[in-house]
């Protein structure tokens, strides 16, 4: 079912082009997948005509005005990547359908058309383990090859702790990321699902991936982490790095430290303290040589959507004056605002979104557009 706080930010994925290429011909339509030990192919719905949007006004008014389908009535996250191709993917997290509610959904965007990618069993596009446990979507991005995309998502694991109807009965056990391959003009197909680390609830353990981004060969992992304390509602913020080509081997991870990069999670230092911190998951993103978090701070108790500035990826962060207000109401809720600096780029600007829900669903059933996501453009500091 729908559920608040969920994650986002930028990851790349690469996988050795020996694999890829396997992968890639067992995949393409011209060849039979059935002996290959891969997920069931997918399939694109008809698409939804829309006007491409030029601005942020037009990107709110596809939102509020483009039908829904079977597959695909309302759902919160909304992280996005440019294919090669010039089409663009989103992924989005729990999706209202038709028949209820899956974990995750993708949608596919050309010039003026949408469709959902569907798989063969009708459900979520990163499927749940077989105890049940769920993706979220944190994250999406794509290394390009010729005549394809390897498109990776991280996303949270997640376990329900009771009641459907109860918007917050769940539990955050760790990261993981879903490889997707993309042929040119093609269905994306699911290749693969990694979970990082064992299952735990614990929220002061830092999530590692809660914001991802890219600089060169490195990726940079952030972490997010709340110590359980009364009244403390936000977030701390640490920071891994890794080769990209060694993402998936943990050990390869390193942690800064605040003088170096150690093999130690524990020494990880701390680059934004949770009292007044961050959302558990947000944005952080490179531009014009400076380093920005974005962020709801306090999490869904705060209304404030403020920007971090930092002069490289280990800081130090800097907090801007609130640029928006974004507080959740009695019912409705408001949170997990994510940046897309290449979403209608401006200079010295951002678009960011932030996700939208409701704590009747069945308010949300009846009307799915009150699941959708809302779109800003703020000022960078």
């Amino acid at each position: 079912m729908g559920r608040p706080g969920w994650r986002a930010q930028v990851l790349f994925v690469v996988l050795p082009i020996a694999v890829v290429a396997f992968l890639l011909v067992a995949l393409l339509p011209d060849h039979d997948v059935t002996s290959v030990d891969a997920p069931r192919r997918a399939s694109q719905t008809e698409c939804l005509p829309f006007t491409p949007s030029t601005d942020v006004a037009g990107l709110n008014e596809l939102v509020t005005t483009l039908r829904g389908s079977d597959e695909f009535q309302g759902a919160d996250v909304g992280a996005d990547v440019l294919l090669s191709d010039g089409r663009r993917l989103w992924v989005f997290g729990d999706t209202l359908r038709a028949g209820g509610f899956v974990r995750n959904s993708m949608l596919v965007f050309d010039d003026s058309c949408a469709s959902v990618v569907v798989p063969a069993d009708d459900g979520a596009v990163i499927p749940n383990r077989s105890d049940g446990v769920g993706y979220w979507p944190m994250s999406v991005a794509k290394v390009a090859r010729a005549g394809y995309d390897i498109v990776g998502v991280s996303a949270n694991r997640v376990r329900d702790d009771g009641d459907p109807g109860d918007a917050f009965a769940f539990s955050n056990l760790g990261p993981s990321v879903a490889l997707f391959i993309v042929p040119t003009g093609g269905t994306p197909q699911l290749l693969q699902v990694e979970d990082f680390g064992k299952d735990s609830d614990d929220r002061s353990r830092p999530a590692w991936g809660a914001a991802v981004a890219v600089q060169d060969d490195w990726v940079y992992l952030y972490g997010t982490a709340n110590p359980g304390e009364d009244l403390v509602f936000g977030y701390s913020l640490q920071v891994a790095r890794v080769r990209i080509d060694d993402l998936l081997d943990q050990s390869r991870w390193r942690y800064w430290n605040g003088a170096s990069w150690g093999r130690s999670a524990a020494r990880a230092a701390v680059l934004i303290p949770a009292v007044g911190g961050v959302s558990q998951t947000l944005s952080v993103f490179a531009e014009g040589g400076s380093w920005y978090a974005v962020s709801k701070r306090d999490e869904f108790v705060g209304s404030d959507l403020v920007i971090w500035k930092a002069p490289s990826p280990t800081g130090p962060f800097v907090a801007s004056d609130p640029v928006a207000s974004i507080p959740s109401g009695a019912s409705e809720l408001r949170y997990m605002p994510l940046a897309h600096p290449d979403l209608l780029p401006r200079k010295g600007t951002v678009v960011v979104s932030y996700s939208r829900n409701n704590t009747d669903v069945s308010k949300v059933q009846d009307d799915p557009f009150l699941y959708r996501p809302h779109f800003l453009r703020v000022p960078l500091p």
